[in-house]
């Protein structure tokens, strides 16, 4: 039967509603929220240079070693921000302060001999408190050194004396440097003592022949020290000077153990064979200090490293 085309059009499309998903009644989801930036990498923490001191031991004429240690830290690119001498080592460090040039360092010390230290008087050593005045020592420094005060040199520069009546350590930081050079270098006996801070001084060594601990006092981080004292043993001994040499030697040797604790890093020359006035070894006393410096520089570097890695370690932000 045909059915009418209305009937027809009418079931077609109930047919093809049935086939059709009635509309949804979900609330559509909120849109999702945005995920988190990565968390930002932290800035890296900037660690300063450490302040690295040198400290120069006593020792007379063996000290031309402290050139060559000096020569090496320069080449090497070592920091030098303080120095600290005791004896000789006052007058190399002075010299050094004064340029912060190892070349200019060596060629000042070069021409020092022994007449420029020594100024023996017969009136001396029949009145006086020693064989020489010292007066030659502190105008052979002036002559030298540009800078007349430890204020004025290019590195600051602390030299250690003894005060003679009490028996404390005197660091000088300001005044007179041919002055300070004197009292710290003057020999018990072999020079009279001097009068310089209100105090009678004498030589350092007496009571602090390596410093360290003056370099940390005046702010060191790194603390490098040169020790001159190896062999104390002298069988060439033959009038009162070498008896009050060789005993000053001797007492500066005695206290080195526990004066070397004080450093960082120790670097020991290999001058044994070098008398205390003996000034013709001065270009083999200062390789002796090169090659010391330069088997050292492991050690050298290794302590500027471990305290950047400690600095950096406390600079770094708690999480």
């Amino acid at each position: 039967m045909r059915l009418p085309v209305p009937l027809a059009a009418l079931l077609l499309c109930a047919a093809c509603a049935g086939t059709v998903p009635p509309p949804s009644t979900a609330v559509p989801a909120p849109d999702a929220a945005p995920a988190p930036p990565p968390p930002a990498a932290p800035e890296p923490v900037k660690v300063p240079e450490p302040k690295v001191a040198l400290v120069l031991g006593g020792g007379a004429a063996r000290g031309f070693a402290h050139i060559g240690v000096i020569r090496v830290l320069e080449q090497e690119r070592i920091p030098i921000d303080l120095v600290v001498g005791t004896s000789v080592g006052s007058l190399i460090g002075a010299v050094y302060a004064s340029d912060r040039d190892s070349f200019d360092l060596e060629w000042t010390a070069f021409q020092l001999t022994q007449d420029d230290i020594f100024d023996f008087r017969l009136l001396n050593t029949v009145m006086g408190m020693g064989y020489a005045k010292g007066e030659k020592l502190e105008t052979w420094v002036t002559e030298k050194v540009k800078a007349k005060n430890i204020e004025q040199l290019k590195i600051p520069f602390y030299a250690v004396a003894t005060d003679l009546n009490w028996g404390y350590k005197v660091v000088m930081d300001k005044g007179s440097v041919a002055k300070a050079v004197h009292a710290s270098s003057a020999i018990p006996g072999v020079f009279e003592p001097v009068h310089h801070y209100g105090k009678i001084l004498v030589d350092g060594g007496v009571v602090d022949n390596l410093a360290g601990d003056v370099a940390r006092e005046k702010g060191a981080d790194v603390v490098i020290a040169v020790d001159i004292s190896e062999q104390v043993g002298n069988t060439n001994i033959k009038n009162v000077m070498d008896v009050l040499l060789q005993t000053t030697n001797i007492m500066c040797a005695q206290s080195m153990n526990h004066l070397r604790g004080n450093a960082d890093v120790v670097i020991a020359p290999k001058v044994g064979g070098v008398g205390m006035l003996d000034f013709s070894k001065k270009k083999q006393t200062m390789q002796a200090g090169i090659e010391a410096a330069r088997a050292s520089m492991p050690k050298v570097r290794a302590a500027i490293d471990a305290w950047k890695a400690k600095k950096a370690a406390a600079l770094q932000p708690r999480s």
